[in-house]
């Protein structure tokens, strides 16, 4: 039998949209004790409003909605090219017209109610664990050609502690003296890195102590 770490969800937000107040509640609260944030929703007119202004990884919808279809919603969602984000749909009915509606919205899974906690928590880890995998990829591949950009090999460490700190928004929010803690540098010598990175793109600075780590820079090393 497999082992999940559902540590994992912990870095991730699930969108949540049902129209049952108590299970909404219930379920929120569950979810809450293993995600970073859970935003509960009753229509997907609230959960688009969700989906503009928060990052969202997951969406949890139930199918029969108080005058709407969770299928519906997540199908005008996957028509737009700019939204890919994995769903899940969970419905009190096995009518098999909503599980051939699923297969073909291609929805990564399909939970019957009542809903069990495990069952979830073990679906939304299989369905993120390929994104933990891609970003750890993606991270390694950055620090190669991020690397490739300088000389001193003295700068490799900073340039790792750069991308293990990046935030949600690929902002690095440290002073100089913030990195020197944490490793051996002299400071000539990181004002310098950082100064050969902002003139590549690399890292461009947005506020007081806050830099933005610009991947598109890097297709051009």
């Amino acid at each position: 039998m497999m082992t999940r770490n559902l540590n994992i969800l912990n870095e991730f937000n699930v969108l949540y949209l049902e129209d049952d107040d108590s299970l909404l509640k219930q379920t929120r609260d569950m979810l809450g004790d293993f995600l970073k944030n859970v935003y509960a929703v009753k229509t997907s007119e609230e959960a688009m409003q969700v989906l503009k202004q928060k990052k969202v990884d997951v969406i949890i919808s139930d199918i029969l909605l108080e005058n709407e279809n969770g299928i519906d919603f997540l199908r005008g969602l996957k028509e737009d090219d700019n939204v890919n984000i994995p769903a899940i749909l969970t419905t009190a009915h096995t009518d098999t017209k909503y599980l051939l509606d699923a297969i073909k919205l291609k929805v990564e899974n399909y939970i019957v109610k009542p809903i069990n906690l495990k069952e979830l928590l073990n679906t939304l880890h299989d369905i993120l664990i390929p994104l933990i995998q891609e970003r750890e990829i993606q991270k390694n591949s950055n620090i190669i050609r991020t690397i490739s950009a300088i000389t001193d090999s003295k700068q490799v460490e900073v340039v790792k502690c750069i991308l293990d700190n990046l935030n949600e928004k690929n902002e690095l929010v440290a002073s100089y003296s913030d990195i020197m803690q944490k490793i051996t540098i002299s400071k000539p010598t990181l004002i310098k890195l950082f100064k050969e990175l902002a003139e590549k793109s690399i890292l461009v600075k947005v506020s007081h102590k806050t830099y933005k780590f610009n991947e598109k820079a890097l297709e051009t090393i």
